[in-house]
């Protein structure tokens, strides 16, 4: 009887490529852009608590249990922290602005939106360090940075109260004026409104927008 040799092999699974124990590039940015973002966060907090002035990296870095050395590899210094802080606060501004005439189709749905969402904003971190920031807190080469930014807004609503104003949506006003009188009022919250009250910042943006523009004489 003859035999015939069988020269096969088993099939063996395909070798995979070992797990590399080292972080890749975007990994590492990302890790770098969270502990940036959490530096600031801290911070914000500590100059809407205590005010910028009373507020060191000292404190900011003990807060995040980090040495202030550490800090400087994400910011590099106090003023930049802040010019940091304040900017994210009026950037959501402009983002909110935005996103109204992008998604409401009326002048008077724009300009309702925008102010709610402003107010919204200003009772949160970074907007509240914006109302609570004088710029004579920032170094004097970061201040025409926040005048700009600041003036971007006020154009914003300035144009949503001309549109609405063209087509009726609102009464003819002075536009200036009305601008300054909403902003006013808007900012304030910055100030008297605590996360803890009984009426989410939602609901009293609501509400404050409605009295503004509903004014409070009775109608006739």
């Amino acid at each position: 009887m003859r035999f015939v040799a069988w020269s096969g092999m088993m099939e063996r699974p395909a070798a995979t490529e070992p797990a590399s124990p080292f972080r890749t590039a975007r990994q590492r940015e990302e890790d770098r852009l969270a502990k940036r973002e959490a530096v600031l966060r801290a911070a914000v907090r500590m100059f809407n608590e205590r005010g910028v002035h009373a507020t060191s990296l000292d404190d900011v870095a003990a807060s995040l249990g980090i040495s202030k050395r550490t800090i400087y590899h994400y910011l590099a210094s106090k003023d930049q922290v802040l010019l940091e802080c304040v900017t994210i606060g009026l950037q959501q501004l402009l983002q909110a602005a935005e996103a109204a005439r992008e998604e409401e189709s009326t002048t008077k749905g724009r300009l309702v939106r925008f102010l709610r969402r402003y107010a919204e904003i200003n009772m949160d971190d970074f907007g509240r360090c914006v109302i609570r920031t004088g710029e004579e807190s920032l170094a004097p080469e970061s201040r025409p940075r926040f005048r700009a930014l600041k003036r971007e807004i006020d154009d914003a609503l300035r144009r949503m109260l001309s549109e609405a104003i063209a087509d009726g949506a609102i009464a003819p006003v002075d536009v200036k004026m009305a601008a300054f009188a909403l902003a006013g009022a808007l900012n304030w919250p910055a100030r008297w409104h605590s996360p803890d009250g009984g009426r989410s910042a939602e609901e009293l943006a609501a509400s404050l927008v409605d009295i503004l523009l509903g004014g409070l004489l009775p109608r006739v």
